[in-house]
């Protein structure tokens, strides 16, 4: 159905190998798999079409976007097709899983600056590109933010992305419009990395736990100062007030970065193999739902 790799991989479930699964949603499974004919580790997101009927614009969008997107720091398919009632998309095998993943396996009161810093400043190269196409992600989180094995960083997750020059009834775009669309960028993506900093920090979004309001603004004031400044910017009422992700990215706090291989050796390294700590994950999640 379609293509985005240099390389032919194919368009065939029987030229596939299923291992292990990574992750999951309400209508999709993700896999490790092997493409044999290249013999290459993949992921393969595997879509009940009949669980998503009506979503099947949303599907269709987030597989449209992944195969035309050109971007180091974003989640790239190789391939999509079908095979009987589900949706086969292939892509680059994450090891390291998502930063939600590996706060809960081993990151439960949150990261280190540092390692903050560097995952958002690739997070926010993803969205510099994708404002400057005309496109609006609308859910950074930590559960979209993947690494390799190698520390590189790559936002996941288009189901809800959309085009910031969409005008819906197809009349003319003036000035007036794109100026209220580049808001909506403000609004949707800057707000929600504002929120993302704060759970890469606490190791769960804000109010996710409930805390009382006094505990959490005191762990708050405990956080470096351009920290603060760069989450105060993000979460500013007005939208119009925001940064924009170009002005984000050259924030003073971002001279706590690292170079990407930084992330392999202080967040990944020790970790169980991505299959085990999702695997552990869920009965965890499981056992206390069932309480």
């Amino acid at each position: 159905m379609s293509q985005a790799s240099d390389r032919r991989f194919p368009l065939n479930a029987q030229d596939y190998r299923l291992f292990e699964e990574v992750g999951e949603g309400v209508s999709a499974t993700v896999y490790r798999a092997l493409c044999v004919p290249l013999n290459e580790t993949v992921a393969i997101k595997v879509l009940d079409l009949e669980k998503c009927n009506n979503d099947l614009d949303g599907i269709r969008r987030e597989v449209q976007t992944m195969s035309l997107i050109n971007h180091p720091n974003l989640l790239r398919a190789h391939c999509s097709f079908t095979s009987g009632h589900n949706l086969w998309v292939v892509m680059p095998y994450m090891a390291g899983g998502s930063c939600l993943h590996i706060m809960k396996s081993a990151f439960p009161e949150g990261l280190e600056e540092p390692v903050i810093a560097t995952l958002l400043r690739e997070v926010l190269k993803a969205l510099v590109y994708l404002h400057a196409h005309g496109h609006i992600h609308r859910d950074v989180k930590a559960g979209n933010i993947l690494v390799d094995s190698n520390g590189a960083v790559k936002l996941a997750d288009f189901g809800v992305s959309a085009g910031m020059f969409d005008t819906g009834d197809r009349q003319p775009c003036g000035r007036r419009n794109i100026l209220n669309n580049i808001c909506m960028v403000n609004r949707a993506d800057i707000w929600s990395f504002g929120i993302t900093a704060l759970e890469l920090a606490h190791g769960h979004a804000p109010f996710s736990k409930y805390p009382p309001m006094k505990e959490y603004f005191t762990k708050m004031l405990l956080v470096l100062q351009s920290f603060k400044e760069l989450v105060a910017a993000c979460l500013v009422k007005d939208p119009k007030k925001r940064p924009s992700s170009e002005k984000l990215l050259k924030h003073h706090f971002f001279k706590h970065a690292r170079s990407v291989d930084y992330l392999s050796r202080t967040i990944l390294e020790g970790l169980s193999p991505l299959g085990d700590r999702f695997r552990t994950i869920k009965v965890v999640y499981l056992s206390r739902a069932m309480k």
